[in-house]
């Protein structure tokens, strides 16, 4: 050992044990891993070792000069794919995927969110490779040329693939079957390390891109089966009620359940949307279940009642796929159908994907007046957006089926000082403080819209349904929303806030408070019963939220779910009523039920399993 040691082979440890302890201070620092235990530390602590040991050996078979070059490289390397996991994590809380690497067209879109991310504390990241490039260029005694002998490699991967097996076997004892549990990505790179899970979410991508080429129809026929044995039938007093009507739908970016009827230095901060629950079916027990694809995510489930997958984005990876989505069922039945976006029209690809949805126009940003005094943020404001849209509403056939997606607020939560409504929150947390600004703003912009279809006669035989598409304030904000909530923000309450609000609002119909567990799934089937469309026999995971007696249960894409009774995440089962913790074995009975409908519905769209459908509705 003294000989490596007095090696170039040195410098191997070195970058080892510089990457190693760096990225154990970045689990501390810029991840919220929940460490349960000693053995759980232990494991968090040792799980980049193996991987680091394998990946510098390697420059054990190269010539000298090749083999400094490749350390730097990887040092540098490795340190940038811990810093992109870091910029990721801040906003959305997860870690990065294959897919979501390969999302390159939405780069150009994200600009001033990575700018509000970025920190020059981040510099740190690459601290190691500066120390390992200045070692090289000083050229220390350290690193005089010595050969390697074949045993002196035997002994060093011996020694990674022992660390390996300790390692793993920790893991396992901890944490059983951990590789067939992949929805939550926390828990995987809590036990096999940032690294590794980076390792095996390509071997996963291998596998995703393989299911279709091996798929067949035989594969629906378990999927129907399990389907029609949930399916829970119709509301008979409400189908039809809203039978060729328009319909708008509107997706409010970012806006939570929470900001509901709550005010900020004693003013309302949904005014509008406080009013309008009060003459609509308003269900304040309902929950976004999106994943990686967050908004495009909201848009895939609302319109497929299919879950998204745990990796990545539809609208990216399988927009080629075969869909029976609420646009082409409505297209169908003689609806004009129409998403309103003002953004870039290959933005999460949906110029492809509205195709596939069955879409027949896309009014994008080419449809808009855009310049800097009608624009903030993420781009046209949403008071502009709805004004300039009543115009394409206007020429559109009827009946027809439209769908709106909002932008003002996005993070960062820019808002013109013109169009501020509320002043801002009063916290540390400047995100938190400027995120009630925004939503004031997006409210005032809907009450605007309102009236404009009301001013064009649009409103009365039309259905509007207003939901939020996904979380706003991410969990790297708990300590602001723990004071604006009066209240720590447990896993429990995390998964509270994950609610968002879902507004259906039929003219003439008298309003309704409906307190019923429910998620984004249940969207399509309770639309299209709305408006007389059956769903029986239709591939679909979601039930008419007017069904009574209706199942209270939705399932996020974590594998997290609620009922009327508890709330599993984090693998501990809440009660539902109190949030304190509750036996496991209340939840153990639907543990298997939610992974099996994530499962179902992934082999749907991996193996694109509708294209196998003899008829479609």
């Amino acid at each position: 050992m003294r000989n490596i040691m007095q090696s170039k082979r040195a410098i191997i440890f070195i970058a080892v044990v510089l990457l190693w302890i760096k990225t154990y201070i970045v689990y501390k620092t810029s991840f919220d891993i929940k460490i349960d235990n000693l053995i759980q530390e232990i494991i968090l602590f040792i799980n980049p070792l193996s991987f680091l040991l394998f990946i510098f050996g390697i420059s054990l078979f190269l010539k000298e000069t090749k083999r400094v070059r490749f350390i730097l490289a990887t040092s540098f390397f490795l340190s940038a794919l811990l810093l992109a996991n870091v910029l990721f994590y801040r906003f959305f809380n997860d870690f990065l995927t294959i897919p979501v690497l390969f999302q390159t067209s939405n780069l150009t879109d994200l600009g001033s969110s990575v700018d509000e991310l970025l920190k020059i504390s981040d510099l740190f990241f690459f601290t190691d490779f500066f120390i390992l490039f200045a070692l090289v260029k000083l050229k220390p005694i350290v690193f005089r040329t010595i050969l390697i002998s074949k045993q002196e490699r035997q002994i060093y991967f011996f020694l990674a693939l022992a660390i390996g097996f300790f390692h793993l076997g920790l893991a396992e004892i901890q944490r059983p079957q951990l590789l067939t549990r992949t929805f939550d990505r926390e828990m995987l790179v809590k036990n096999i390390g940032a690294y590794n899970y980076q390792l095996y979410d390509v071997f996963l991508q291998s596998k995703s891109s393989a299911q279709r080429t091996m798929a067949d129809g035989s594969e629906l026929v378990e999927i129907q089966n399990y389907i029609n044995a949930h399916y829970q039938g119709i509301n008979s007093e409400l189908f039809g009620v809203a039978k060729g009507k328009n319909v708008i739908m509107i997706s409010m970016e970012s806006l939570q359940n929470f900001v509901i009827n709550k005010t900020v230095g004693g003013q309302e901060i949904t005014p509008f949307l406080n009013q309008l629950i009060k003459d609509s079916f308003y269900f304040d027990h309902f929950y976004h279940q999106t994943g990686q694809g967050k908004t495009s995510d909201s848009e895939f489930i609302v319109e497929n009642s299919l879950y998204p997958l745990s990796r990545g984005a539809v609208f990216f990876t399988h927009a080629a796929n075969e869909y029976n989505a609420t646009p082409e069922i409505l297209k169908e039945t003689g609806y004009f159908t129409a998403a309103l976006h003002a953004n870039n029209k290959t933005f999460w690809n949906r110029d492809i994907m509205y195709q596939s949805l069955g879409y027949d126009r896309f009014y994008a940003m080419e449809d808009y007046e855009i310049n800097e005094a009608n624009s903030v943020g993420w781009g046209l404001k949403d008071r502009e957006f709805f004004e300039q849209s009543i115009r394409h509403l206007q020429e559109m056939p009827k009946p027809f089926y439209a769908k709106f997606i909002t932008l003002t607020n996005h993070f960062p939560f820019e808002t013109a000082v013109e169009d501020r409504y509320i002043e801002p929150y009063t916290s540390d947390d400047e995100t938190v403080n400027n995120y009630f600004v925004t939503v004031r703003y997006t409210d005032e912009a809907l009450k605007n819209f309102f009236n404009r279809l009301k001013d064009e006669g649009l409103y009365e035989n039309s259905i509007i349904v207003l939901y939020g598409d996904h979380y706003g304030i991410s969990e790297n904000h708990h300590k602001a929303m723990s004071e604006f909530l009066g209240k720590e923000v447990t896993p429990f309450e995390s998964t509270q806030l994950q609610r968002v609000p879902l507004i259906i609002h039929i003219p003439g119909q008298t309003g309704e408070t409906l307190s019923v567990v429910s998620g984004q799934i249940d969207i399509k089937p309770t639309l299209l019963h709305l408006l007389g469309v059956s769903t029986k026999g239709s591939i679909l995971f979601g039930d008419d939220l007017f069904v009574k007696n209706r199942e209270g249960y939705t399932v996020l894409r974590d594998g997290s779910f609620i009922t009327s009774d508890y709330v599993y995440t984090k693998d501990t089962c809440y009660e539902g009523e109190t949030g304190e913790v509750g036996e496991k074995s209340n939840c153990e009975p639907l543990m298997e039920k939610a992974k099996t409908e994530l499962n179902f519905s992934d082999k749907i769209i991996n193996g694109d399993l509708l294209r196998f459908t003899q008829s479609k509705q």
